[in-house]
């Protein structure tokens, strides 16, 4: 259990501490922190778990203050090779870290170093290898703005997870039908295909185009544990608040496949921003996050007592979660399975209608327009972009500095929360309605959903873009968005 005041930096239970007692002379703009690649055992539920992780200083991930550079020595202590992403965050493209595009991987024993300007933020670092991010290879990277540290509140990072105690090439060969793990993604590096990116679609027929009897499919895995900063609810992280302080909970999915809502309960929640950028904020006790996506919220407490905040399995029972407590408190022991499943995530896109941007892209007509469509099925299981996988793919091209929509038209009964390297983008059309909705890095896209989202288009390289459902990446759910000069 941690204590911090209001003004603290932050405050994350033992599992979770992000350096929040660390001198301000060792977080000097110019400091050179370090990262490191290793495995780490968790009780779960009083089973050891060997997993992976990111050590920062004094736990998992980092903390940078407003503006503070991210200068960062990354070693790999693992004895296999990785590469670490820094997702949200936009570094020049040879230290985005994508295996082979343009850096190889780090050996076991070997070091890299970081230099980049950061934007504030709730962003998180994982390995840009499905396998390697299924074991727990990924913590939290919280950037503070100058707001941040004026705010009179107490900053809580609730880092979300699914595992498993088998090895993530045994899952692999469970979800796919034994037919393995799907393609190599430790080398990211395949040659796209060439030819006309618009196609004539293929993969629609194996996809879900016919509706009937259908039924979404929400949950292709079921995991042996559902983590809020390392435990379950039996064991939970329990933070020390002040008796009528003010929170803001830095909400993280780093699960693989597992959509979640958080659900405040007694406590109103406000919403104040996604994915690192503040939208105009709306209240609520039950918010939905995909895989890769962040949330900050902020709570008022009412005074003493112990309040769950609690991150429920979209369409099942299973919860997991953390507690707010008032010193004395008595943290009552919950469930870890509800007594009932929650829903399904936005299937009519309720919530991402609701988020508007606080501040909008500026107005300029789209130069370059790509339609994409997001196919798949469970049997087989494979899951394409325009009708092809990771290496067969037909990169989506763009000149810097143009202003490009890309229009993501799910065919498949499996929701994909998309992610693009190297921008910032906004939500500007949901099922046909203009929008100006969000800034992100990661939209989620319903079965048989339409999502457009607009950016200028960055620095002239190769940046990945692919759904941050680990399963359907590691079958080849990939493409590029390839910026020339």
């Amino acid at each position: 259990m941690t204590t911090i005041s209001r003004r603290g930096v932050l405050a994350a239970g033992a599992a979770m501490v992000l350096a929040p007692a660390l001198p301000r002379v060792a977080r000097a703009q110019d400091q050179v922190l370090s990262l490191k690649a290793a495995t780490r055992v968790l009780d779960i539920d009083g089973r050891a778990a060997t997993v992976f992780g990111l050590e920062g200083l004094g736990g998992q991930g980092l903390v940078l203050d407003p503006g503070q550079r991210f200068r960062v020595d990354l070693t790999n202590e693992l004895d296999i090779p990785t590469l670490i992403h820094w997702h949200g965050q936009i570094p020049p493209n040879d230290q985005d870290g994508v295996p082979d595009l343009p850096r190889p991987m780090l050996m076991p024993g070997e070091s890299r170093s970081y230099d980049y300007a950061t934007m504030p933020g709730t962003y998180w670092m994982h390995a840009h290898i499905p396998l390697q991010e299924m074991k727990l290879l990924a913590a939290p990277l919280i950037v503070q703005s100058d707001e941040d540290m004026r705010a009179d509140r107490q900053q809580v990072v609730m880092f979300l997870h699914d595992m498993s105690f088998k090895e993530p090439e045994e899952i692999m060969a469970e979800i796919t039908g034994g037919h393995g793990g799907g393609h190599d993604m430790s080398n990211m590096s395949a040659a796209p295909e060439q030819g006309n990116d618009m196609g004539a679609m293929p993969g629609m027929d194996h996809s879900g185009m016919n509706m009937d009897g259908m039924a979404m499919d929400l949950n292709d895995y079921d995991w042996d544990a559902y983590l809020t900063n390392d435990r379950t609810l039996s064991d939970p992280d329990v933070v020390r608040v002040e008796k009528g302080g003010k929170v803001l909970m830095r909400v993280i999915n780093g699960a693989s496949s597992t959509v979640f809502w958080i659900e405040t309960g007694v406590l109103p929640g406000r919403l104040v921003a996604v994915d690192g950028h503040a939208v105009q904020p709306f209240e609520g006790s039950r918010f939905g996050i995909a895989m890769g996506q962040r949330m900050d919220i902020e709570i008022t407490l009412p005074g003493e007592g112990a309040w769950p905040i609690l991150a429920l399995r979209e369409g099942a029972r299973e919860r997991t979660g953390l507690f707010l407590a008032t010193s004395g408190a008595t943290v009552e022991r919950l469930s870890g399975m509800a007594e009932e499943a929650s829903p399904a995530f936005d299937i009519d896109m309720a919530q991402e209608l609701r988020l508007k941007a606080a501040e909008n892209l500026p107005q300029r007509a789209a130069q370059r327009i790509h339609m994409v469509m997001l196919g798949g099925s469970m049997q087989p299981y494979v899951w394409t972009i325009d009708g092809n996988v990771w290496g067969s793919h037909k990169p989506l091209g763009a000149v810097s500095g143009e202003r490009v929509e890309i229009m993501f038209h799910n065919m498949s009964m499996m929701g994909h929360p998309m992610h693009l390297h190297g921008h910032v983008f906004q939500v500007v059309d949901i099922n046909g309605r203009r929008v100006d909705g969000a800034r992100r890095d990661t939209v989620y896209v319903p079965p048989m959903a339409a999502v457009t989202i607009a950016m200028d288009a960055g620095e002239a390289a190769r940046w990945m873009l692919h759904c941050h459902h680990m399963p359907h990446l590691q079958t080849g759910m990939m493409t590029e968005f390839s910026v020339s000069a």
